[in-house]
């Protein structure tokens, strides 16, 4: 057999051309509703939400089943301080989940996997990311985006035979995307698959392979150079974590989640064969983006659990620490904190739940909402988890092991916000999920405007694109200006006898919806080809949207739970805080997007880049080690030992 051609080096692209590699690999279409997409248009569609989605009542029975055996495996078999102390998920553990089935709880039940609806797979890890945050990142990383989930949606039916069953019950799994200088832009990936005969040989350097140490299976994604038969462009694979050529080269540490088995991982000749290929050359991207839209639910369904628990904290310490001669809860200053706390959990449970719910029953589109639900999660669990540590003082910066040698409860609370910290970088970092969930929020701009803004397009097509816009504003404007918003008695049905209104949350979100609409519409007509450079714009858009949709969700919710008699007073009492609280954010936020300091930071940053502070750096000392800022990513033979190691 003849030596496969030489790996490729990383692609030299332009900002044009990364660009152009990201929408190609989006979704273009929409063949369902969505929400969240009507929401950013200003069309705020109660109707796809409400009344709040049901699961079946056999799917309620089987996730109940698993939660009451989970919750007692996390109790009896998990001890977080063995793992947060020694930096490492005891293999007995990985093993008694194995047991239980916890692999396999988005598997069909045919592959030998538990079934479970995306509803009680979230709940399940929010509960085991309770217990430890290390462990609910193993299952994510294993379901959400490795194996299973690529090969349910875009696998053969001889791929789903042969891995599925090993995904259920025996072998963890990893996705390997990022390397050492490739992030959010794919564009430049570097690692290689050459064809060679029925297989690939594939060359590269991976970085963050979370459970990449103990992996048995791989999602890798590389590129395929273009040859005679071959269309190529970024492909994903699986990949038998033990073939040869394949090192794992370190094991990474982090500030939080000390238990993950995150690292490096190189590829050297491995050979992987064309029927492990998941969809043709070229779909890579495209895999990914699909996997994510519900796999970004995992993320915020912990960050419930962590609201959650920083609730009962905040709760407990509060009502028996006394100041000034009351509990500190009673202080306004404190108090406010626990409202704040109380009220984002019972919205963030709502975003999660209802998106949850809508993924499992398949007939909306909630490619949005996953990303609001992963944004929004992340960035408000940080905060509930900052505000605890302030609630609990000096007691929340002192490690739980050190509260527990004096005597005291061992509360993990540090631990808390450094774990959660990850959330905000995991599987599209804030600054990209602004980026991904603005792009989608203005498609129906760009589908009809985009030629006009285009540098590519001849006049023609401008002029085209021109009549189109002419006639979809003609339509869309005039419904910007009035709605239901503005009628008194529009969604009385949650203003019910007895209960807090909330109708009139509901009709602020209406009207914010449309204002939304209008402003974006603004920027565009203002910035046109340059809006995409307007990334504070555009994040606060964003912002806005997730604040609106996580009204909504909160307010349907209450509704849900007051007709189904489970604790609908006091639901409808949270929903009402956590809306006002969001309201001002919102109108905060309405105020920035033309009030700001945008372009001074702009210039600011040019200045700095350019050398013009550096006398502000002098005066300290610089305590970081030598090296480059970015570890060598030349494919080769390992020179390192392979600290890979396989869990049976």
């Amino acid at each position: 057999m003849s030596a496969p051609p030489t790996p490729q080096s990383a692609p030299k692209v332009t900002e044009r051309e990364a660009r152009q590699v990201a929408e190609a690999a989006r979704e273009q279409s929409w063949r369902k509703p969505s929400f969240a997409k009507e929401l950013f248009l200003g069309r705020f569609r109660l109707d796809l939400i409400h009344p709040h989605p049901m699961p079946p009542a056999e799917d309620v029975q089987r996730g109940e089943q698993f939660l009451a055996k989970l919750r007692d495996f996390c109790e009896t078999r998990i001890d977080s301080a063995r793992i947060e102390r020694e930096a490492r998920i005891p293999d007995d553990v990985i093993s008694g989940l194995k047991e239980l089935g916890a692999l396999g709880m988005k598997i069909d039940p045919k592959y030998g996997g538990l079934g479970l609806t995306q509803v009680y797979y979230n709940k399940a890890l929010a509960l085991v990311g309770s217990a430890s945050p290390a462990v609910g990142a193993l299952l994510s990383a294993h379901q959400s985006i490795g194996v299973p989930q690529p090969l349910k949606i875009f696998g053969t039916q001889e791929q789903k035979d042969a891995f599925l069953p090993r995904c259920a019950r025996t072998d963890i799994t990893a996705f390997l995307l990022t390397e050492p200088d490739v992030g959010s832009d794919p564009a430049r990936l570097a690692t290689t698959a050459v064809p060679d005969g029925d297989d690939y040989v594939l060359d590269g350097v991976k970085l963050w392979t979370t459970n990449g140490v103990v992996a048995d299976l791989l999602v890798v994604m590389a590129r395929v150079p273009r040859s005679d038969g071959h269309k190529g462009g970024i492909t994903a694979f699986v990949v038998e974590a033990a073939s040869p050529g394949i090192t794992v080269e370190n094991r990474n540490a982090f500030m939080g989640l000390r238990g993950i088995e995150n690292g490096v991982t190189r590829f050297h000749q491995v050979r992987v064969p064309a029927a492990n290929r998941i969809g043709p050359e070229g779909a890579g991207l495209k895999i990914a983006l699909t996997t994510l839209n519900t796999g970004r639910l995992s993320l915020p369904a912990m960050c419930v659990g962590a609201g959650k628990w920083c609730l009962k904290i905040a709760r407990e310490w509060s009502a028996v620490r006394e100041q000034w001669g009351k509990p500190v809860a009673r202080h306004e200053a404190v108090g406010s904190k626990i409202s704040f706390i109380a009220a984002t959990t019972f919205a963030l449970e709502a975003v999660v739940d209802l998106s949850s719910q809508m993924a499992d029953e398949d007939r909306n589109d909630i490619r949005i909402e996953a990303a609001l639900a992963k944004l929004y999660g992340s960035e408000m669990a940080w905060l509930m988890a900052d505000e605890l540590i302030q609630i609990r003082g000096g007691r929340g910066f002192e490690t739980a092991e050190s509260l527990a040698a004096r005597g005291e409860r061992a509360v993990p609370a540090e631990q808390m916000l450094r774990d959660l910290r990850i959330n905000r970088i995991f599987e599209g970092s804030t600054e990209i999920m602004h980026l991904l969930i603005a792009r989608e929020a203005v498609d129906a701009h760009l589908s009809v405007a985009g030629d006009i803004i285009d540098p590519d397009k001849s006049l023609g097509d401008k002029a085209k694109a021109g009549a189109q816009a002419t006639a979809f504003y003609a339509r869309w404007l005039p419904k910007l200006v009035t709605g239901p918003g503005q009628l008194p008695r529009s969604y009385a049905e949650f203003h019910p006898r007895g209960h807090t209104d909330l109708a009139t949350h509901l009709r602020y979100v209406e009207r914010a919806a449309r204002k939304l609409a209008r402003s974006t519409f603004y920027g565009m007509s203002r910035w046109q080809g340059r809006m995409e450079t307007k990334q504070g714009f555009l994040g606060r858009v964003v912002d806005i949207g997730a604040e609106l949709f996580a009204m909504s969700a909160a307010c349907v919710r209450a509704e849900h739970l007051r007709l189904t008699g489970e604790h609908g007073r006091e639901a409808y009492e949270l929903a009402d805080a956590f809306c006002r609280q969001s309201r001002i954010r919102v109108e905060e936020l309405f105020g920035r997007l033309w009030s700001n300091t945008d372009d001074l930071d702009r210039k600011v940053v040019n200045r700095a880049l350019s050398g013009a502070y550096t006398w502000l750096e002098e005066g300290v000392i610089d305590p970081s080690g030598e090296g480059p800022w970015i570890a060598d990513a030349t494919p080769g033979p390992a020179t390192r030992e392979n600290v890979h190691r396989p869990i049976r």
